[in-house]
């Protein structure tokens, strides 16, 4: 606890362009589209960001430093979000903020990280980068506020398309395996469909049933591959 007061005590203060200053944000999430979403928003709001993918990559790193904020998704390749969650709050420092994320069944999703000892829940995809601060400083001490009024900035960020297209090929490629990961893959093509407005997209993968019959999966990555090869190319 002292190191971590400490670390308040030396790092710069923060302003009203940049609300988040000197804060350390470690954004657990499988999404490359989501992450780089997130990664916009912290360097805007003035915020280092650190990524892991998932719950081993986020063991390691906490195991050598403890972030001020972590933004947990609950839907992880490894596992489930909410028993880092768990842990995190069994284990939490004075001032750090441990919020939820999903981007599927959303409310029952929130109810499930508040269970599970989360601060709070933030809702895929953030609609700006005013309702990202809000939902961090919302739970940060008072001290650690900026000074004064400040300007929201209630614009939103447009994620690197490279994200967009990994995150789709990553969806193929589950789908070319022998037997997908149908629950972990529905959630992340929903999450990832609001993210990018895609409504098609969105109602395919809430289609998706347990078994994944042969035509439902050459018809998801039909689809997918379509998005793919609508992309400009990366040059």
């Amino acid at each position: 606890m002292d190191d971590l007061l400490s670390e308040f005590d030396m790092r710069p203060q923060p302003t009203a362009e940049r609300p988040l200053l000197g804060l350390t944000i470690l954004v657990v999430e499988d999404s490359r589209y989501a992450s780089e979403a997130i990664r916009l928003m912290s360097l805007r709001s003035g915020a280092r960001l650190r990524r892991a993918d998932c719950l081993g990559s986020a063991e390691r790193h906490l195991n050598v430093y403890a972030p001020t904020v972590a933004i947990v998704d609950i839907g992880l390749p490894d596992g489930s979000g909410l028993d880092l969650i768990r842990s995190m709050a069994e284990h939490k420092t004075a001032g750090q903020v441990i919020l939820g994320t999903s981007g599927a069944e959303r409310e029952e999703a929130e109810k499930q990280v508040m269970e599970a000892g989360a601060d709070g829940f933030v809702s895929k995809p953030v609609p700006s980068i005013a309702a990202f601060q809000a939902a961090i400083l919302a739970h940060l001490p008072q001290d650690l506020h900026p000074k004064g009024p400040r300007m929201a900035a209630i614009t939103s960020v447009d994620p690197d398309p490279l994200a967009l297209r990994e995150d789709l090929s990553h969806a193929m490629d589950l789908l070319a395996l022998d037997a997908p990961p149908v629950g972990y893959l529905k959630r992340f093509l929903i999450g990832l469909a609001r993210g990018i407005k895609d409504q098609s997209l969105e109602n395919k993968a809430q289609e998706m049933s347990d078994t994944l019959r042969a035509t439902d999966r050459a018809a998801l990555r039909t689809l997918l591959s379509v998005r793919i090869q609508a992309m400009p190319e990366i040059v």
